[in-house]
């Protein structure tokens, strides 16, 4: 177990520096630190000291967690926290030499995420949700994950300010704390004016700043909002995927099948860059592909056929 001497001198200033200057959201901060404590506690006494750590011992770690069946996902991604510490660590000169200097990820497979079809979306339906007020919070939650494409976190701490019905505009606060105005369409706008009416008569008008809360009045938090998208969406497909994320993937999916540039797609999800949106042109060229085969004259089914088997 981790000593609170060691936890104050080693892990502490690692944390603020994750949430203070990385900006990162409290809940990223706390999958890298726990992440960080796992193998600080797997190390244990085998180390006096962060930098007596070499990369042998993040091997044998790395051992351990595939001797439990964890994904080499699972694993990649538990090393990523690995590197940002000892990066920290090395940057402060805490270290003099950095142990994970040769490591090379894990190799996984590449799943192609199916995101929910145009027909699948079409079902979403107001008469779907309970006839109250918190019916129609989760019928809106839905719609803006859609329509915005906008993170978990990022509908979480929607404020009531962020939103002008006027402009049809919201302002959408994304990783490390950068902002960005995403569109509404009208009929969207129509439905969060009626749902913010109903919010001021359920909690009256200085009630909270966030959009969106649970019914002990306290902010929405991840596995409600998970639960939520997983909950619904069992009833509309049969894809095995449904989370706030799906729903994130089949905006991008659906307005690049429409025709919007990788560009007005990647400002729209708040990307840094292109190659963080170019993975949902993956699923969108498969549509193509099929609306080509549709169409072109000289598509043959049969000879389409064979070349399959």
């Amino acid at each position: 177990m981790i000593s609170d001497f060691f936890m104050e001198k080693f892990i502490k200033p690692y944390y603020d520096y994750l949430l203070k200057e990385k900006h990162f959201s409290l809940h990223t901060v706390n999958a890298y630190v726990n992440d960080v404590e796992a193998f600080l506690n797997f190390v244990g006494t085998d180390v006096a000291a962060v930098s007596e750590i070499v990369y042998q011992h993040i091997r044998n770690w790395i051992v351990s967690l595939s001797s439990q069946n964890m994904s080499n996902n699972s694993i990649n991604r538990k090393i990523a926290s690995l590197k940002s510490y000892f990066k920290f660590l090395y940057i402060t000169k805490t270290i003099n030499n950095y142990p994970l200097q040769a490591h090379k990820a894990l190799r996984i497979k590449k799943v192609l995420q199916v995101p929910f079809s145009e027909d699948e979306m079409q079902k979403i339906e107001r008469s779907d949700f309970d006839d109250d007020y918190f019916g129609l919070q989760n019928y809106v939650i839905i719609v803006l994950f859609y329509t915005l494409g906008i993170r978990k976190s990022e509908l979480i701490n929607l404020q009531l300010h962020d939103v002008d019905l006027n402009k049809l505009e919201i302002k959408v606060l994304g990783k490390r704390s950068k902002e960005r105005i995403v569109p509404i369409l009208t009929s969207v706008a129509a439905i969060l004016s009626e749902f913010i009416e109903k919010r001021k008569q359920q909690f009256g008008n200085g009630y909270n700043k966030n959009i969106f809360l649970l019914k002990n009045t306290q902010n929405l938090n991840q596995t409600f909002v998970y639960r939520l998208i997983n909950n619904y969406f069992r009833g509309v497909t049969s894809k095995g995927k449904k989370s706030p994320h799906m729903l994130r993937h089949t905006f991008a999916t659906h307005m690049l099948n429409a025709g919007a540039n990788l560009n007005t797609v990647k400002e729209l999800l708040g990307h840094s860059s292109l190659s963080s949106t170019q993975i949902y042109t993956h699923t969108s060229l498969a549509e193509l592909k099929k609306m080509y085969s549709k169409t072109h004259p000289r598509f043959n089914p049969e000879e389409e056929q064979e070349h399959l088997l």
